[in-house]
């Protein structure tokens, strides 16, 4: 029997397997992460349809706001990458549609957001972060690594200060994966949390039951909030992309 209300707040995060599959002893099981990141993809794909479907030059709703995000990403590339990110333009569009839908589609009551879990915004970050450095070697073969020793530096802090400047830069991995996750996660939980709040007033009648608008009315208000910050988050971690890119291609 399916039950509709969550007994607590992080379960919500509860990955849980669909469909089992298990080949040559790994395990390829669709869980309900996977399926709202393919059913993320979809929506992407009929969003794009429809932004497509008989464009005029006064643009339909689809069509702008397509037209919104395609500018706000271009602009966000040309401010940060110049000419040189052109190239690069269709990845970094992509991503931030990605997460962009996947952050919206987590605001849908008993949906799954795939951005809440650690091990896909870590995998992602990471993915991006080798991506990012093998683009850094082909451009500028060794002197690549010249990024971890400014020059001028004083022969005595060489090995402290290539250690200090290398830390920094992995630990880019991890912020950059653990602000996303942590905001999704942080959001939801506490809307849950309102939500639970409210409906036991509710539930328990008499007085309490009329004075819980106002837990329900700061619910909506969070939610808006929370509409921003999913949108926010997205944009940070394309920005975020966009710059630690740049800083491998002009070695800053």
């Amino acid at each position: 029997m399916l039950t509709f209300f969550i007994a607590s707040p992080l379960e919500q995060f509860e990955i849980v397997t669909i469909l089992p599959i298990t080949f040559f002893g790994l395990n390829f099981s669709l869980t309900n992460s996977s399926l709202f990141l393919l059913f993320s993809l979809l929506v992407i794909l009929i969003f794009l349809s429809l932004s497509f479907y008989k464009t005029t030059i006064i643009p339909t709703t689809w069509q702008l706001i397509k037209e919104n995000i395609y500018e706000l990403t271009s602009s966000m590339v040309q401010d940060n990458l110049g000419k040189k990110g052109e190239y690069y333009f269709p990845f970094i569009f992509t991503l931030h549609l990605l997460l962009l839908t996947c952050n919206l589609i987590g605001m849908i009551p008993y949906s799954f957001t795939v951005t809440s879990h650690i091990i896909f915004t870590f995998g992602l970050s990471l993915s991006i972060f080798i991506g990012i450095n093998i683009i850094g070697v082909q451009t500028h073969r060794f002197k690549f690594f010249a990024l971890f020793l400014p020059r001028g530096v004083p022969l005595v802090i060489v090995p402290l200060l290539i250690t200090i400047e290398f830390v920094s830069y992995i630990i880019k991995v991890f912020t950059l994966s653990i602000r996303l996750f942590a905001n999704m996660t942080s959001g939801h939980t506490l809307l849950k949390i309102i939500a639970g709040f409210a409906w036991t007033m509710l539930s328990a009648g008499g007085l309490l039951a009329f004075f819980h608008i106002i837990p329900l009315g700061l619910l909506i208000a969070l939610i808006g909030l929370e509409l921003g910050i999913a949108a926010l988050q997205a944009y940070v971690f394309t920005l975020l992309t966009c710059i630690y890119l740049n800083d491998v291609l002009d070695m800053h």
